[in-house]
């Protein structure tokens, strides 16, 4: 081997474990920022975990006047609009998914609607939050009257309406993709069995991207969990625990919205702060569980 042949490669090597080792900086650098969120959240949080203990959880009474502080209605609140937006937007994350994975992979049509979704992507929450008030609140208030409940126009089901809405683009996105990755000779042999275009779909292209499919529907609730203004708009922003999809509640994050500025004693204070810390651990258990699932799907196929 010539010298300058050693050089070459020798300054390749070199390049090659500066790029690694950046790399692995920047993971270092992610982690120490994901620690250093969690325990300035945990220190700031002291002063109400001393004073109301492990009932922040579970209280049901949320109340600055007097100091008691309970987090279970905004968890539950939480939970049903993020998980009802969820199963709103899947079969539209789907269908949407399919269409442009699938369908028009190429072309204006396919560029056009893409560009849509992105669209929808980059629109702020405070819009959607108003295009909620003025256009959905009222659509739901009048079909409320219908079925003979109170109508409030807002709360939980409003709220999820527009979540579904706003999660929509990322599932899309990586559902598209996924589908668009399935191999052309699995469905050239199923085409050439006599399969039509929906069975390919069915036994096909669904089970052979369902994990990906999995991680588009966790992306969305991710973004659904943490997402403020719009349902803070739309929400009602009642401290109670909600008795149907149709009642007023609250979330974390718009609690925190709703209140961050507005508290003034310091265990007030840090009460919305421990809510920031109890929304940091059950989005990141979520998540873990939502991994969890992935990769059983991912061995099993």
């Amino acid at each position: 081997m010539s010298i300058t042949a050693e050089k070459h490669i020798n300054r390749i090597n070199i390049a090659e474990s500066a790029f690694r080792n950046l790399l692995l900086l920047s993971v270092i650098i992610l982690v120490i920022i994901l620690v250093a969120v969690f325990f300035t959240l945990l220190v700031s949080s002291m002063p109400s975990i001393k004073a109301i203990g492990v009932s922040f959880f579970y209280g049901k009474t949320w109340d600055p006047v007097i100091d008691q502080f309970g987090g279970l209605p905004f968890l539950i609140g939480t939970l049903l609009t993020s998980f009802l937006a969820l199963l709103i937007s899947i079969p539209f994350s789907l269908a949407v998914g399919l269409f442009l994975g699938e369908y028009f992979r190429k072309g204006f049509f396919s560029g056009f609607f893409r560009n849509v979704i992105e669209l929808l992507a980059a629109i702020p929450s405070v819009i959607y939050g108003f295009w909620g008030l003025f256009v959905l609140a009222p659509i739901v208030r009048s079909f409320e009257t219908s079925i003979g409940i109170a109508p409030y126009g807002v709360g939980i089901f409003t709220a999820s309406i527009i979540l579904a809405i706003m999660i929509i683009p990322y599932s899309v996105s990586l559902i598209t993709q996924v589908v668009s990755l399935v191999p052309a000779n699995l469905k050239e042999a199923a085409f050439s069995l006599g399969s039509t275009r929906f069975e390919v779909i069915k036994k096909i292209i669904i089970p052979y991207t369902r994990s990906g499919i999995l991680a588009g529907m966790m992306l969305s609730l991710g973004r659904a969990l943490g997402e403020t203004m719009a349902v803070t708009m739309l929400i009602g922003n009642s401290h109670i625990i909600p008795t149907s999809i149709f009642s007023p509640g609250n979330t974390m994050a718009s609690v925190i919205a709703n209140e961050f500025t507005e508290a003034t004693g310091d265990v007030y204070l840090s009460a919305l702060i421990e809510m920031g810390l109890f929304l940091f651990v059950v989005t990141m258990i979520i998540n873990i569980i939502g991994r969890r699932v992935i990769k059983h799907f991912q061995f099993n196929d």
